[in-house]
């Protein structure tokens, strides 16, 4: 059975504490944790968006590039900017064209 005097209890709650890490940083770890999240999906939506596709330098070269591609029997696609290295890319989503 545990000990009831207050000192006891207060090197249980320390002892506790300190298995845990302590809570005194909680929150800062809490938000370094939420941080290295976002920089990882930040850098997975550039990975997908921008570091695999073909880059064209005008929007005229990516025009040219989707022609050809309708050429060889790949229709539907259309161009647009691209926020993370602002040159052009070819894609198949209506919605994500430069007007």
């Amino acid at each position: 059975m545990a000990s009831r005097k207050p000192s006891a209890k207060a090197r249980q709650r320390e002892a506790f504490a300190a298995d845990l890490g302590g809570f005194d940083d909680l929150f800062d770890r809490e938000e370094r944790r939420q941080d290295d999240l976002a920089a990882r999906r930040e850098e997975a939506r550039y990975e997908k968006a921008c570091a695999s596709k073909n880059r064209y330098a005008t929007r005229g070269e990516a025009l040219d590039a989707a022609a050809a591609c309708a050429d060889h029997c790949r229709r539907g696609l259309s161009v647009y900017k691209c926020p993370y290295c602002n040159g052009w890319h070819l894609t198949s989503h209506p919605w994500k064209t430069e007007r």
